[in-house]
């Protein structure tokens, strides 16, 4: 892993990433001149394919969504151990979606405390597949590969699973279908 570059506000992020085009970004949501959802936003609409990992203090919901619709790849809080920040960016690099756990805890209990989403119709064999996969952070194309699928039907699957369980992202849809019972997460590694 290697620093390239290191910017003191969002516009000269902007100019850097354009620069050097690193494998990943870190930024924070609070930084001068351009936020981090507004650099990650302007990365997305130039079509960089740099990955964005969003580092900071803010665990406020608003924000995690914000920055999620944004583009980024990951949401990881300042507190978390140094190893895992690390590893939330070799997570980012790899293209697999990165959310702190403390996050995903707290998330999935407001998820519990809400009325379960009506689903017209419930899903196919194929989508809670495509779903699993999605859980554990794998890309439309790494799913088409263990499926034997296109990456246009895993786009086309995890429409269907948007609409079916009224989810806007991955990590919406994620989150919703554990609270269902529909997919389990992973029992965490020991290392």
């Amino acid at each position: 892993m290697e620093i390239v570059a290191e910017a003191g506000n969002g516009q000269e992020a902007c100019e850097l990433i354009e620069q050097h085009q690193p494998d990943v970004a870190v930024l924070d949501i609070q930084m001068p001149k351009m936020s981090g959802i507004e650099v990650t936003r302007w990365l997305r609409t130039h079509r960089l394919t740099t990955g964005v990992l969003v580092l900071t203090a803010y665990d406020d919901e608003p924000y995690v969504q914000a920055v999620l619709q944004a583009g980024a790849n990951g949401y990881v809080l300042k507190s978390s151990d140094p190893q895992e920040i690390v590893q939330a960016v070799i997570d980012v690099f790899q293209g697999k979606s990165v959310l702190d756990p403390v996050l995903t805890q707290k998330f999935m209990a407001q998820l519990a405390r809400k009325p379960e989403p009506s689903i017209t119709d419930d899903l196919s064999e194929r989508e809670l597949q495509v779903l699993a996969l999605t859980s554990k952070g794998f890309t439309n194309k790494a799913i088409a590969a263990q499926l034997s699928i296109s990456d246009r039907t895993v786009q086309n699957h995890l429409a269907n699973i948007f609409s079916k369980l009224q989810a806007e992202s991955r990590t919406e849809a994620v989150m919703k279908a554990v609270s269902l019972g529909l997919i389990y997460p992973d029992r965490p590694r020991v290392e």
